[in-house]
Parts: structure tokens; C-alpha cells; sequence
């Protein structure tokens, strides 16, 4: 009666995996800034045109390299990605939680969904471990410069990239297919088999959609400030579950996945054997 499964387990970046936006790893310390005047500047820029943050924060990295003389080209947005710390245990993580999903009938597909730069996440060690990387990027021109914003993702634009996962779409660009109706039981990846990660506002609208549609939200937590933030996401019934930023095998959050795994295994089984026993009584009594 056993079958194997996909499950989707769908990371934020800064401050899910990383202790910090992305930008402040290299990149703000290269244009002769500090973390709080880069933020200022670009958040400024949004309020006085009452623009986008997500935008505005690109705009800013684009006019900071050039008045710095620094490449705008796809590599060197990897060079400063390379340059990203992140949280204990998280480059071992991937092949922990795969062997443990392997060992019980179950693939893992592990997806990225942030508001951060795709280009700086694809230099990081951790890059290839993704199915697809869904956050913000730039346009090139021919001689590979960045000049234009791609792709830029807020806190609704993530729950797009949720649907996507679930019809098994893996273009940005698409706006056809993400439209069809698929039937629930024919969608590769249902939400009840989603599990996601995320450490703050920007991805309240992601992990409620998840929760609300059976799947299972975690908000971690790498600081006091952020495990006052994800102590309010539990309280107000946003979250499943609230875990400390440790991806080690000795870390809630592997004890907290695990379980989660176990129960959506249980739940499909329990659900292919109800149907086994609905189509056996069909079939008993076409033959009276």
C-alpha cells in the first residue's frame, strides 16, 4: 500500500537561514557604507515616493556599485552572496532531512522563497540544493550588466510562487498555466504536503496560506527580538510552530520537521487505504 510522496519544504532567506539581509554580508561594506545608512537611504527612498521597499532596495544596490565602480555583472552579485553567513548546522541540513524523508517513503524538494536577491543566493553553498530559487532579480544587458529589475518580490508576490510549487510550474514568467484548473488530487505538490519557513513579516501572508490549506508553518527565530516577533505569529494562530534558528541534527527544528514528515506519511496512507477500501466495495458490488 505504500507509495512515495513529495513533500515541498519552502525556506525565506534573511533571517531564516541567514542571521541578516543578505546585503549586509559584503556588498554594503563595499560601497563605504554602514548597515543603518544603506537602509535609511533606500528606505527613505521608498517613503518619499511612496514606492516599493523591494524596488527601492534594488534601485539603491544598482546606483551604490556604479558610483562605486563596482561589476554589476551576475558574478559578481555571487562573489558578495559567497560572503553570507548562515545559521548553525544549515549547510548540512538539505542531506540530513533528505536521508531521514528517503529512509521513510518520502522525496523532499526544497524550494527558496524570498524577497531577497536571487543572484546573491546562487552564490552561497547552498544554492544548488534548491529545485528552484523564486526571489527578486535583475535584467541583463548584452555585455551582462545589471540594469533593471527582473523580478521583485514582496509579501503577497510570495504567495504566487506557493501555487506555483503546487501545479508543478517552475517559470517566473508563466501567467497561463498558474491559471488552469488542475484538479486538487492531480496537483504534483498539495499544501498539505508543504512545510515553510519563514522568520517575519514579509512572509505572514506565505505561512498563514500553508497553514490554513493543511500544510505546516514554522517561524524561527535567531535573536530575542525575532523570538518576540515569532511568539506573536504562534499567539495569533499564523504558525504551527516556533523553533530556534539551529538546523543541526541536535536542533528543534530537525525534531519539529521530522514529526512533520511522519505525520504527513501517516496521513497518506491512511487516505490511500480508505480509497483502496472504497473502489473494493465498488467493485464487490458491480460483481453481485
Amino acid at each position: 500500500m505504500s507509495k512515495r510522496i513529495t513533500v515541498a519544504l519552502i525556506y525565506d532567506f534573511d533571517g531564516t537561514l541567514s542571521p541578516g539581509n543578505m546585503q549586509e554580508f559584503g556588498f554594503i561594506q563595499a560601497i563605504g557604507k554602514n548597515v543603518k545608512e544603506f537602509w535609511n537611504q533606500s528606505n527613505g527612498l521608498a517613503k518619499k515616493n511612496d514606492a516599493s521597499q523591494v524596488l527601492c532596495y534594488m534601485y539603491t544596490m544598482l546606483q551604490a556599485a556604479k558610483n562605486n565602480d563596482i561589476s554589476l555583472k551576475r558574478d559578481s552579485f555571487r562573489h558578495f552572496g559567497s560572503q553570507i553567513e548562515l545559521f548553525p548546522g544549515v549547510e548540512k541540513w538539505f542531506d540530513l532531512i533528505n536521508n531521514y524523508a528517503k529512509n521513510h517513503g518520502i522525496y523532499i524538494k526544497h524550494f527558496i522563497n524570498s524577497s531577497g536577491l536571487k543572484e546573491m543566493i546562487e552564490g552561497t553553498p547552498i544554492a544548488k540544493k534548491f529545485e528552484n530559487i523564486y526571489a527578486c532579480s535583475y535584467l541583463y544587458n548584452v555585455d551582462g550588466i545589471a540594469y533593471w529589475p527582473a523580478v521583485a518580490v514582496d509579501y503577497t508576490t510570495k504567495t504566487q510562487f506557493l501555487f506555483k510549487i503546487n501545479k508543478g510550474i517552475n517559470e517566473v514568467s508563466d501567467t497561463t498555466k498558474i491559471n488552469e484548473f488542475i484538479p486538487l488530487n492531480k496537483r504534483p505538490i498539495p499544501f498539505s504536503h508543504m512545510i515553510y519557513f519563514g522568520d517575519g513579516e514579509t512572509d505572514i501572508p506565505s505561512m498563514k496560506l500553508v497553514k490554513e490549506h493543511g500544510g505546516h508553518s514554522i517561524a524561527v527565530y535567531g535573536s530575542e527580538k525575532k523570538l518576540s516577533t515569532a511568539m506573536k505569529l504562534i499567539s495569533e494562530d499564523r504558525v504551527n510552530f516556533v523553533c530556534k534558528a539551529d538546523y543541526t541534527e541536535n536542533g528543534e527544528v530537525y525534531g519539529v520537521v521530522k514529526r512533520i514528515l511522519d505525520k504527513i506519511k501517516s496521513d497518506y496512507d491512511f487516505e490511500r487505504l480508505l480509497n483502496y477500501h472504497k473502489n473494493l466495495s465498488y467493485k464487490n458490488a458491480q460483481l453481485k
